[in-house]
């Protein structure tokens, strides 16, 4: 008979405690389990379980070189996985966590090395989800834990997602509704002389240089294609957040985004080719013939970084052939949704 990933349904502000120890016990036994946060939903593990923790790489078909993150309940055991504690962390822990935070940190020897990748530092963040800190409560251990999908899809946001790219391959999904933020944490590498931005997220430069002064940018935050590299952090290096048929990404001035769409479109279409377009509410009716999904208002990135990966799901199920892809402008917030379009894109991006 095939295998099939337990279900369990739980209140997003109060999970039932019942439900938790259970999670945690599979944690504890060198089990996966599914959970949300308030970025996307996670696959966590037993970070000090280094069988445990291969086994995402095995499931997700995840990069061998690919590290994790770690999330924990408490400051206290964020301290125990790292040998020092750079100046500038407290502060960032005082103002961010729990949040959408990921400070990379000098890694403690307790810290297997398949979390690491092989690297003398790990991620690790508190997430601000009453269910994820729970579960790590629960299970009384550090929970590894990328995106719940297969390694390169989108990111899920909701149990259903979950399931759509591994039911049958992890012991447990814990459904509390969909995620709020949507995308991924900020990656903030402290190990330097000066703070650097691996992957931007929920939290922006401009939030972070407040608190700690001077913030650099990883010249791969921008979701460009690079060349060869070691990543230092998830997201960095590979080609993410795809839907199943290609994607061009095209930026610029809007009413030149517009207008290169809808030529692109009808390119494709004379080709006998469905296509689907990721738009902005401000011109999503402007595609006439072609399958329009609208990710939210160009001037709120916020709320288009809520609904990104749901929508390039979407995309993927309405059975289109191409996706076509409004670019937004890169600042704060749309820092990250861009990154995340650019690194589904690939190199088959467009500037007008």
């Amino acid at each position: 008979m095939e295998q099939r990933t337990a279900y369990w349904r739980v209140d997003p502000i109060k999970p039932d405690p019942r439900i938790m120890a259970r999670a945690g016990l599979i944690l504890r036994q060198g089990g996966l389990v599914a959970f949300p946060t308030e970025t996307v939903y996670g696959l966590g593990a037993n970070a000090l379980d280094g069988l445990a923790v291969a086994r995402i790489f095995e499931v997700k078909g995840r990069p061998q070189d690919n590290p994790l993150i770690v999330h924990v309940a408490d400051r206290e055991t964020a301290c125990r996985l790292v040998c020092r504690v750079p100046a500038g962390a407290g502060k960032l822990m005082d103002a961010f966590w729990p949040g959408p935070l990921t400070l990379v940190l000098p890694a403690a020897p307790v810290v297997p090395r398949q979390v690491t990748a092989g690297l003398d530092s790990v991620g690790i963040r508190m997430p601000d989800h009453q269910v994820a800190l729970a579960l790590i409560a629960a299970a009384g251990v550090p929970v590894a834990a990328p995106s719940a999908n297969l390694s390169g899809r989108p990111s899920p946001t909701t149990a259903g997602h979950v399931l759509q790219d591994l039911n049958g391959r992890i012991e447990v999904v814990l459904d509390a509704g969909p995620a709020g933020v949507g995308l991924e944490s900020t990656v903030l590498d402290l190990t330097g002389d000066v703070p650097v931005i691996l992957r931007p997220g929920g939290i922006t430069r401009e939030e972070l240089e407040k608190v700690i002064g001077e913030v650099r940018a990883d010249p791969g935050v921008d979701g460009r294609p690079g060349g060869e590299f070691r990543p230092r952090s998830p997201g960095m290096k590979y080609r993410h957040y795809a839907p199943r048929v290609p994607l061009v990404l095209v930026e610029g001035e809007p009413e030149r985004v517009a207008a290169r769409l809808k030529e692109l479109a009808g390119i494709y279409r004379s080709r006998g080719l469905r296509v689907g377009v990721l738009a902005t509410a401000e011109t999503a009716g402007e595609y006439n013939g072609s399958r329009v999904v609208v990710a939210g208002p160009r001037q709120d990135p916020a709320a288009i970084a809520s609904r990104l990966f749901a929508a390039l799901r979407q995309l993927d199920e309405l059975g289109v052939d191409v996706i076509l892809a409004e670019g937004i402008e890169p600042r704060g917030l749309g820092l990250a949704v861009m990154n995340r379009l650019r690194r589904a894109a690939g190199n088959r991006i467009e500037r007008v």
